[in-house]
């Protein structure tokens, strides 16, 4: 099998579209195991951005295009879950100007995404928002709530988008819960198990962390996901800056994944 995706990958037949190669490819590699929750570290943007010397936002806004993209073809080829790192706590740090802009990038993605018609409508898609959403302006915040609200009912595949988030924060807000719990005499401390813990987590009703890619070539979690990721996660980190990120990278990366799982089987 992987013989011939990496030929159709490569060496398109001139006769063929894209898209017939693409549909080719899914129907191939959804012979092999298929991830159920795959994790996004979507780093590079800025950088993609000054080295083809145009605007960071340009580089973000191609960014929501590889997400779009990837998105896509892992919901045709079964994946559950998908969990991308849209924004952390810390890029609170970066310019006024900057982080308005990521902002209105995010209500406008998160918009496009719930369109009538688009991706959300056609697989089914839960969206959820996880982070500190006080963090969030208003108009944005808004836009979370409306977009969580008309999604929650959607049953064949979730997207979590965390923003503003960190794994600290995540971890602390769940100590917090319990604490309340205790507090309020609900709970005892021999109550208090790992389950007890994930059932608080922010991101929480989840399928196991399969699979955490991160782009740009650094080898950190930079406090995502931490609690998630577990002996069986695979951890991939690659040198393409996330907006090059293309699905014709990723399924290589895939056939990768598939016979690593087979060995450890």
């Amino acid at each position: 099998m992987g013989s011939l995706l990496d030929w159709l990958i490569h060496f398109p037949p001139l006769l063929w579209g894209l898209e017939q190669v693409e549909e080719v490819a899914i129907r191939a590699l959804k012979h092999g195991k298929i991830p159920q929750h795959v994790a996004f570290v979507m780093d590079g943007n800025r950088r993609w951005a000054r080295e083809h010397r145009v605007e960071t936002i340009e580089g973000h806004s191609l960014g929501f295009e590889t997400l779009k993209n990837l998105l896509r073809v892992c919901l045709k080829m079964g994946v559950k879950e998908v969990s991308t790192f849209a924004f952390s706590i810390e890029n609170f740090k970066r310019s006024k100007h900057e982080v308005d802009a990521l902002m209105d990038i995010a209500k406008n993605s998160l918009n496009q995404i719930t369109a009538h018609g688009d991706m959300v409508d056609q697989y089914g898609i839960r969206i959820r928002i996880v982070g500190d959403l006080a963090l969030l302006k208003p108009d944005v915040y808004e836009t979370v709530v409306n977009v969580v609200e008309s999604t929650k009912n959607n049953t064949r595949a979730t997207l979590n988008v965390c923003f503003p988030y960190t794994s600290r924060h995540e971890i602390s807000n769940s100590v917090q819960s319990i604490v309340h719990l205790a507090e309020d005499g609900k709970l005892v401390p021999e109550d208090i198990d790992e389950s007890l813990f994930e059932k608080h987590l922010l991101l929480n009703d989840s399928h196991p962390l399969d699979w955490l890619i991160r782009t740009s070539g650094v080898e950190r979690l930079s406090d995502f996901l931490l609690w998630q990721v577990h002996e069986d996660s695979q951890i991939s980190f690659i040198d393409s800056y996330w907006p090059d990120f293309s699905i014709w990278r990723f399924f290589p990366m895939l056939i990768r994944y598939q016979l690593q799982s087979q060995q450890g089987e």
